[in-house]
């Protein structure tokens, strides 16, 4: 019983040497909802942040994955409302067919990821989630943790850049198509309510929610992307429809293709800023962003806060915001290997 134990986990991957060995399995239910490369593996990952809240991840390895190297690993989370089996999943995926060991993952409180109240976000305990998939890679037998980093796709990338800044372990990290939610959050879109008195109004209707919510048996929540949109939707509302509401990204474990967030969460989000320290980040940046991309502010800004000459912004031409969720023929992936190569190897 015992060596068919033994065979079942060499199968899927070699575990770490230290005596607190996260669980690896084999995909259970698989339901990823892009092209699956059969040349890459994938496994079940469970770690656990510093919170206590337990992190469902899917590891891919590279093609002709040998346990008795070193390799660099990326961690990849996002987008802000997605789960692993989407773009973050792609991401991970493409990274390991060019020889990263590479894990997406849920963030706290959603997807398989444990954590109660269900979607909950947090600028503190969602920049954790980025360094406890540092701990967990830096585990592993064949990852070398001298050369790790993450990548944070949208409200993933702002995080990404705030983890950076938190933890120097992480080497090199790309935000990809970001929002910074802080800022969304406390200003609306395009800075359109920065000002004292917007926020302040906000603040009295999120502590209104916050005591309706202590009435009910579950959170109230909003945000997800609507099943029939209004004509005069902006642009990039429609982009988003057009992902996270059909065959292309739908996934039912998805905040924005379904009721999307606990409203409450915005609380943390409208006082935390999440870019105050980017200009001390010694490690390299990369951050990507379409021409076109109503996000694009967020990222240029990131960009003007980063120092040194190992940090760069990476435009791409007629992209949208959703276009590099999961346009293959877009994402600039031979960039982002590019950039890992030089700051990882």
């Amino acid at each position: 019983m015992r060596s068919r134990l033994l065979i079942f986990l060499a199968a899927c991957f070699m575990l770490p040497t230290n005596a607190h060995q996260p669980a690896m399995n084999s995909i259970a239910q698989d339901t990823r909802i892009f092209q699956i490369d059969p040349a890459i593996s994938a496994c079940d990952v469970r770690f656990t942040n510093r919170f206590g809240i337990e992190l469902a991840g899917h590891l891919y390895k590279p093609k002709d994955f040998d346990n008795t190297k070193k390799y660099a690993a990326i961690a990849v989370c996002g987008p802000f409302g997605a789960v692993k089996e989407q773009a973050s999943g792609l991401y991970a995926q493409e990274l390991a067919r060019r020889g990263y060991v590479a894990v997406a993952f849920d963030p706290s409180y959603t997807g398989e990821s444990s954590g109660k109240p269900r979607y909950v976000a947090s600028p503190d305990i969602n920049t954790d989630d980025f360094c406890a998939a540092v701990d967990f890679l830096s585990r592993l037998a064949y990852v070398d943790a001298e050369k790790i980093g993450i990548v944070g796709i949208c409200g993933w990338g702002g995080i990404a850049i705030n983890a950076a800044a938190a933890d120097p372990r992480i080497r090199a990290t790309v935000a990809s198509t970001m929002y910074d939610m802080h800022r969304v959050t406390a200003n609306g879109y395009f800075d359109g309510a920065d000002n004292a008195g917007a926020r302040d109004a906000m603040r009295k209707q999120l502590a209104a929610q916050r005591l309706k919510d202590a009435n009910l048996p579950e959170p109230q929540t909003a945000g997800g992307v609507p099943d029939v949109l209004p004509e005069e939707a902006p642009q990039f509302v429609k982009d988003y429809h057009a992902y996270y509401k059909t065959k292309r990204g739908y996934h039912p474990r998805s905040l924005n293709s379904n009721a999307g967030w606990n409203i409450t969460s915005s609380i943390s989000f409208l006082n935390t800023p999440l870019l105050a320290y980017a200009g001390e980040i010694h490690n390299a940046v990369l951050i990507i962003h379409g021409e076109k991309a109503h996000s694009r502010y967020f990222g240029e800004t990131a960009y003007s806060l980063l120092k040194g000459d190992n940090k760069k912004l990476l435009i791409v031409p007629g992209a949208s915001h959703t276009d590099l969720y999961d346009r293959t023929d877009i994402i600039p992936f031979d960039a982002i290997d590019s950039f890992f190569h030089t700051y990882l190897h």
